[in-house]
């Protein structure tokens, strides 16, 4: 029931995960969430981001930010990490996946999206075919509304680790 939900991985951070090895399978393209994935809610890019775009340019990658804010907050993001952007995605829809992919000159299958939602991120990009990333929030001081979808998110976690174990 819960499945559709479920990430392809869950990692401690973006920053954590091993862009090299991913490129060696033949991944081109990844598609990152701003907001809680990269940096706190609403904050502007910090060095760490900096240097993972850096990093992730210098290793192959296409990047695409993917976000549902507007385009002041994203663009005011992407001035210090100067990548491509779709703003008001519109997430879970496939649509804004489906346009970041042509736009990186990517498909599904090499393409990989990090995310710190279930609801919105990871659904949406397993909707659009692509490989997931689940990320733990940085900060935990949230929107109210994203403080109420993080309660249901621990029950379709607290189910995708026991399916996890059970293999």
């Amino acid at each position: 029931m819960f499945q559709r939900f479920y990430p392809d991985y869950d990692v401690e951070s973006a920053y954590v995960i091993d862009y090299e090895t991913l490129y060696q399978k033949g991944y081109r393209g990844i598609i990152f969430d701003i907001d809680n994935t990269l940096v706190p809610h609403g904050a502007p890019a910090d060095k760490r981001a900096v240097e993972l775009m850096k990093k992730c340019k210098a290793i192959g990658f296409r990047i695409m930010l993917l976000s549902n804010n507007k385009e002041p907050r994203v663009k005011k993001f992407n001035d210090s990490v100067k990548v491509m952007y779709i703003f008001k995605a519109g997430k879970p829809g496939r649509a804004g996946f489906i346009q970041a992919m042509k736009k990186l000159h990517t498909t599904s299958s090499n393409t990989v999206f990090v995310g710190d939602q279930l609801f919105t991120d990871i659904w949406g990009a397993k909707r659009a075919g692509i490989v997931t990333y689940l990320v733990k929030p940085i900060d935990p001081r949230e929107e109210i509304q994203i403080v109420l979808k993080r309660k249901l998110e621990q029950i379709v976690l607290y189910f995708y680790r026991k399916h996890k174990e059970a293999k």
